[in-house]
């Protein structure tokens, strides 16, 4: 059985010297709880903001109104100002953002239950001009607490992979 994600991606932050903050909507703070489970993370965890409300992604966050009103919470555009604000906010490394539909309820035929976007924001070196942030879209199936912890998973992953991209 190979390492759990949560451990592989501590330990690529800590190699790398790089922090990260969460921002999640669907999740509740299960990423933020994946990466804490581990020994020493307080070397790179910063913070994470639980920002299911709209109010609270814009005032903790900085999400605009218009992502929201334009695009509704489980979107694209609010998962990237998402990632970018937890990256921004906390003035960190690396920003991850979920926001998406767990169910039981809640889903439409464009966005079904279990439909997330997770997004990665990258703070490059000042001057640059290598910031950056990736969001990626996601279907999972399962019940409501099954969803969750495969996003959180996912999201993980998705970092991991962003990290390996540096190397």
């Amino acid at each position: 059985m190979s390492e759990r994600i949560e451990k592989r991606v501590g330990e690529a932050l800590r190699e790398s010297g790089a922090t990260v903050a969460t921002a999640e909507s669907c999740t509740g703070g299960l990423v933020c709880s994946l990466l804490t489970d581990i020994p020493g993370s307080s070397d790179y965890v910063d913070r994470g903001f639980v920002t299911y409300a709209y109010d609270a992604k814009r005032i903790m966050l900085g999400v605009s109104r218009e992502a929201l009103d334009e695009h509704g919470a489980v979107s694209e555009p609010v998962a990237r100002e998402m990632a970018r604000g937890a990256r921004d906010v906390a003035d960190v490394t690396w920003g991850v953002s979920t926001t998406g539909i767990a169910g039981p309820d809640g889903g439409t035929e464009d966005k079904p239950v279990g439909t997330v976007f997770i997004g990665i924001a990258y703070a490059a070196p000042w001057g640059s001009g290598d910031s950056r942030v990736t969001v990626t879209r996601y279907e999972f199936d399962g019940e409501r607490t099954e969803i969750k912890g495969k996003i959180a998973r996912q999201a993980l992953s998705d970092l991991l992979g962003e990290l390996r991209r540096l190397t």
